[in-house]
């Protein structure tokens, strides 16, 4: 069915596996600042307030950039800053459509506490009061995508605002579009037009459809499982689980004791050889302890020369793969409109 290229006109009418191949474009993207003046009062600590797949970009940057600078990052995902916020902490409110409440709500807290502000958004309510305040920011490009298929070009504008208040060197803005060209070759290979049997996004989406999957990681990749499994549910438009390792090895690990093997589990291993060598051995021994209690893994070895190139590599696969799970469930990939309804019905 996958290889059949007429299907996709019918099953993915929002042609998302086209937004996929051009993903690659978006480490390209040079992210200009706007209202770029700022004090320069010394900053400790940066928040980045964002949900979904801006939360996401901040999540791979963290992982990426405290192993190799000595950056100090806080992902929040509510509608409240935590208490150390203060005028020495820069907080980057992110949403991609400009208009996430919970962003909304921590840039309202920021002000108040008087902390240092920059702002990231394709439009809406963000972008506005970024110029109407004249406040430090990063207008992405808004080109009726869905926010989770702008996730890089999120990842380059949290970038160029980190190096804009100097806490990382260009070299790290300038490192993800140094894997343009590798990318772009590397999606080509995932594309509709390639067969199943040279394609590892199809075969990978067939592994999976009809069960529910379970993505495992290292600490450092952790982002990345993370990344597939809300691909999953925005996508395929099912439930998925994630976890990372060693954490899994302490609770989630002896749930599995009681699950019986046919459970309609697809359980996937995302390896690293950039993570800790321990990290291998805990993949190798769960593995070997938990035969005949789950399904047995499907190892997938992230590509690259780095952690960076491997993290931008997982993410666009991830897409690729949940597509074609999408196109096997006969559901449309590009549209969320449940959740879409849920905000209308919270705005009331």
């Amino acid at each position: 069915m996958l290889d059949d290229v007429q299907i996709y006109t019918q099953k993915d009418p929002s042609d998302a596996l086209g937004v996929a191949t051009a993903q690659w474009q978006q480490t390209q993207y040079d992210a200009v600042v706007e209202h770029p003046e700022h004090d320069n009062r010394k900053i400790t600590r940066v928040v980045v307030a964002g949900m979904g797949g801006s939360a996401l970009a901040a999540l791979l940057a963290k992982s990426w950039l405290q192993a190799e600078t000595s950056l100090e990052l806080e992902i929040v995902r509510t509608y409240s800053l935590p208490h150390y916020v203060d005028e020495h902490t820069l907080v980057i409110c992110s949403s991609y459509s400009g208009n996430t409440e919970e962003t909304l709500s921590t840039l309202e807290d920021a002000s108040n506490r008087g902390a240092q502000i920059a702002i990231i958004a394709a439009g809406g309510k963000l972008v506005e009061i970024a110029h109407e305040r004249s406040i430090t920011s990063v207008v992405l490009p808004n080109e009726g995508i869905q926010p989770r298929m702008a996730m890089l070009y999120n990842l380059r504008g949290l970038l160029q605002i980190l190096v804009h208040f100097d806490q990382i060197g260009r070299a790290h803005y300038e490192a993800v579009a140094g894997y343009a060209d590798w990318l772009r070759d590397e999606s080509a290979r995932w594309t509709s037009e390639v067969t199943t049997d040279q394609n590892i996004a199809k075969q990978l989406a067939l592994f999976a459809v009809g069960k529910t999957p379970v993505f495992y990681a290292g600490h450092l990749m952790a982002p990345v499982a993370y990344k597939w499994k809300i691909s999953w549910n925005e996508n395929a438009k099912n439930v998925a689980f994630w976890n990372e390792l060693p954490e899994f090895n302490h609770n989630e690990f002896m749930g599995w004791a009681s699950h019986p093997v046919e459970k309609p589990f697809a359980v996937f291993d995302l390896v690293s050889e950039f993570e800790h060598e321990r990290i291998q051995k805990r993949f190798e021994v769960s593995d070997r302890l938990l035969s005949g209690r789950r399904p047995k893994a499907h190892i997938v070895s992230l590509q690259g020369d780095s952690p960076l190139a491997q993290m931008l590599w997982a993410c666009i696969l991830a897409d690729f793969v949940s597509i074609y799970v999408a196109v096997l469930n006969g559901v449309d990939p590009a549209p969320v409109e449940l959740i879409e309804k849920f905000k209308k019905e919270l705005s009331k």
